[in-house]
């Protein structure tokens, strides 16, 4: 995930919050559009996470 962050940050001028927030919404938007694949989204945006807190 960080690396995602990282890269809205570069490419789209974002701080590293808003990136995050970004990146939540976006998680958000697929998961209420597209219930069957939550658990798949959870996963690819968990991949790189540490201790950071969860979407």
């Amino acid at each position: 995930m960080q690396e995602l962050i990282d890269r809205l940050m570069k490419e789209a001028g974002l701080s590293a919050e808003q990136a995050t927030k970004a990146i939540q919404t976006i998680a958000g938007f697929v998961k209420s559009k597209f219930p069957m694949l939550e658990g798949a989204v959870d996963q690819i945006f968990a991949a790189g996470k540490k201790d950071e807190d969860p979407l």
